[in-house]
């Protein structure tokens, strides 16, 4: 055999072999979420800045019709594509899947968790930072998850096996060795908070609070923001996604006592989480738990 027929060879081997690997897990339900949540970018885009009715949920949180048609959109799909699980979403709360055998937030099977508008208050005043939250719970833990920002046409990802990916392209959180460099996302609340928030400022660069919590935890997965920081105010469908893209980009996601940070019965708006390099981590949790 000559040795461009033993190429030929070594090359077609090679490519049976690739085509009869199994894809990975959850890569069919990644490539999903991603499509349906730009569809729902593409929607948003399409009426930002132009938003028709805006509802009080309370006296500091809001909702707009794009939030509904947004949420419509992607259960309908997810109901379409995956009909037999569960879904836990922002607006409509639980709903049972067509043959799960369990309710959403019971920590068994399947689950998609879903903010269909992540940052709704910057959303109606023309701010352009907000995104579109889906994840996939399993066996009450994220292994899935998505973060699209359609103001940028950014689509952040990751699987429970898999690499941080932004556009495809693999990313890691970030390798600063001082603290001091860091420019973080924070908000801090609760007991002797002015106190925890200037030994945390005083410590790195620079603090930021923006307004989407699921996008400034997905920021922490590319070094946008070095580190997050959020004292309560969170819900699950807040952190699902954005906490596993930053987890499998290497940070260390805790709650604020340095426990886990996921718990899909957690009730809403009582959730706090540290993400940041294995590095740093343990420093934040101390600056935060204060005196």
């Amino acid at each position: 055999m000559t040795a461009t027929g033993g190429a030929r060879t070594a090359k077609a081997t090679a490519a049976k072999a690739t085509a009869a690997q199994p894809p990975f897990p959850y890569a069919a339900e990644l490539e999903f979420a991603h499509d349906v949540a730009q569809r729902a970018g593409r929607l948003q885009m399409d009426r930002y800045e132009r938003v028709e009715q805006i509802d009080y949920k309370s006296a500091r949180d809001v909702v707009t019709e794009v939030d509904h048609l947004s949420e419509a959109l992607i259960l309908d799909a997810i109901r379409a594509r995956f009909p037999g699980d569960a879904l836990l979403a922002e607006e409509t709360g639980e709903h049972d899947g067509a043959a799960a055998g369990h309710t959403a937030t019971s920590g068994e099977g399947r689950v998609w968790v879903v903010d269909p508008l992540d940052g709704t208050i910057n959303y109606a005043n023309g701010i352009p930072f907000f995104c579109v939250s889906i994840a996939l719970v399993e066996g009450g833990r994220p292994v899935m998850g998505v973060i699209h920002d359609p103001t940028r046409a950014e689509s952040f990802g990751a699987t429970i096996d898999g690499p941080a990916t932004l556009g495809g392209t693999v990313i890691r959180a970030s390798t600063k060795d001082r603290l001091s460099d860091f420019v973080i996302s924070m908000s801090l609340a609760g007991r002797a908070v002015a106190t925890r928030a200037r030994d945390v400022r005083r410590a790195v660069r620079v603090s930021r609070s923006m307004g989407s919590a699921a996008i400034a935890l997905a920021y922490v997965s590319n070094g946008r923001f070095d580190a997050f920081i959020q004292q309560g105010g969170l819900s699950t469908w807040d952190i699902a996604a954005a906490g596993l893209i930053a987890e499998r980009a290497g940070a260390t996601v805790t709650n604020l006592a340095g426990g886990p940070w996921f718990e899909v019965a957690a009730k809403t708006r009582t959730i706090g989480v540290i993400a940041a390099p294995p590095a740093h981590h343990a420093d934040l949790v101390r600056r935060v738990a204060g005196p």
